[in-house]
């Protein structure tokens, strides 16, 4: 596999760990736990949402051909309050996810220079998938991070958990040496 083919695996790799990182954390919530703000100035995990959504919709819909930034979509509203409705909000998220990994499923390696447009900035294909690479996992860091306060001390870890990492590297060291993807790991752990 050459340089450009592992870069497009792997990003949809990091992609499809950091959307399981997400549902993984508000499975551990009461559904009305998705839609609480601690003041005026938070998002709630739903508000979140509602916007990694809008925001993939617009960036991945018509990747190549136009703007990333649609005409028909309004930000603003984005952050207006959801719907309460748990079904609604994933319904939003698998919406937003899928519109992502159908237009990087039809990228070739090739286009990966190519020039594409986010609010009339150009950017590489590459470069443009770099930035929501940065983007939807800080939402999702987020999303985490929110989901854990609000289940305090019945949260089960979704990395090594605390005065864990010892016993984690040592069983990691035990090992032989392998070319593997630790995000291949982790989603297998995820899937137990």
């Amino acid at each position: 596999m050459n340089a450009t083919n592992f870069y497009l695996e792997s990003t949809k790799k990091q992609f499809l760990y950091y959307k399981t990182l997400g549902e993984k954390a508000m499975e551990q919530l009461e559904p009305e736990q998705l839609f609480i703000s601690i003041n005026e100035d938070t998002n709630s995990i739903a508000t979140i949402i509602k916007h990694l959504s809008g925001n993939m919709i617009s960036r991945w819909t018509e990747f190549m051909t136009t703007d990333g930034e649609k005409k028909w979509r309004n930000r603003d509203t984005e952050f207006d309050p959801p719907l309460q409705d748990k079904e609604a909000i994933f319904d939003i998220w698998n919406k937003g996810w899928s519109c992502l990994f159908e237009a990087l499923n039809e990228l070739s390696s090739e286009q990966l220079s190519e020039i594409i447009y986010i609010r009339n900035e150009g950017h590489t294909v590459l470069e443009a998938i770099n930035r929501q690479l940065a983007h939807y996992p800080y939402h999702v860091g987020q999303i985490v991070f929110y989901a854990k306060m609000l289940k305090k001390s019945e949260w089960i870890s979704l990395s090594i958990p605390k005065k864990k990492s010892i016993s984690y590297n040592t069983d990691k060291f035990s090992k032989d040496k392998s070319l593997t993807n630790f995000i291949d790991e982790e989603l297998k752990r995820f899937n137990k």
